[in-house]
């Protein structure tokens, strides 16, 4: 159980979900005031105005440009935090660990960092359906993943170890490095993880973990007054 207000308590995959809800909420507001407003138009002056029409014609607009890429959109974030919600109920079954979902620290969110008897670990999760093939792995893709290697480095001084899990494709090399990322399918990560010796001690897993806390606290709280001084400066 995680304390009120804690900021490591935060669910796998939450800020993903979070966008979903609000692009589907900012879809359904814009379909729903255009059409109350051409519903209005075509009342108010008949179903012949022109006034009518342009309002009929930018519905229509409207619809096309949310299939063709809103909704592609909306698609693509559920099928995110679908993927993080997995790889983030495989995590939560490690004993002994400390796993931090969805941290965001001001360079981006980290999907899941990993803290336990056999290292610390960076996950990024990908909900990529499609084959794999570990060579052709994507450069920014590895770039972010080394990037959030470096955060959590820089938090804790310990070496960490990036992770690229993939939660529904079959991956031709499964457990391979591809520039220093180890690349794996979802259903591999445990074994991995628990295969390894132990590298770090309670105690230094418990450090970790603080630091880590304190790091997200800390961003927090800017991320807050940022948001008061942005309110203060519109009144």
């Amino acid at each position: 159980m995680h304390a009120m207000g804690d900021p490591t308590g935060r669910t796998a995959g939450q800020h993903a979900r979070a966008t979903v809800r609000r692009l589907r909420l900012r879809t359904l507001v814009a379909l729903g005031v255009l059409a109350v407003a051409t519903a209005l138009l075509g009342r108010t002056f008949g179903l012949r105005d022109e006034r009518f029409h342009a309002s009929e014609l930018a519905l229509l607009a409207c619809m096309f440009v949310i299939s063709r890429y809103v909704l592609p959109l909306v698609n693509r974030h559920d099928r995110g935090a679908s993927a993080e919600e997995q790889v983030g109920g495989l995590l939560d079954q490690l004993a002994g660990w400390r796993v931090i979902h969805d941290a965001s620290m001001g360079r981006g969110n980290v999907d899941h960092i990993l803290i336990g008897p056999a290292g610390v670990f960076t996950v990024e999760t990908k909900s990529r359906p499609d084959p794999v093939r570990v060579s052709a792995v994507h450069g920014a893709t590895l770039r972010q993943a080394h990037a959030q290697r470096k955060l959590v480095e820089a938090i804790i001084g310990l070496r960490v170890e990036p992770l690229l899990v993939f939660s529904r494709a079959w991956v031709d090399r499964p457990m391979a490095r591809r520039k220093g990322v180890r690349v794996l399918p979802a259903r591999m990560l445990l074994g991995y993880v628990t295969r390894r010796g132990r590298r770090l001690s309670a105690e230094e897993i418990e450090l970790a973990h603080r630091l880590l806390t304190a790091a997200l606290s800390e961003h927090r709280l800017r991320v807050g007054l940022r948001e008061r001084a942005a309110g203060w400066s519109r009144l």
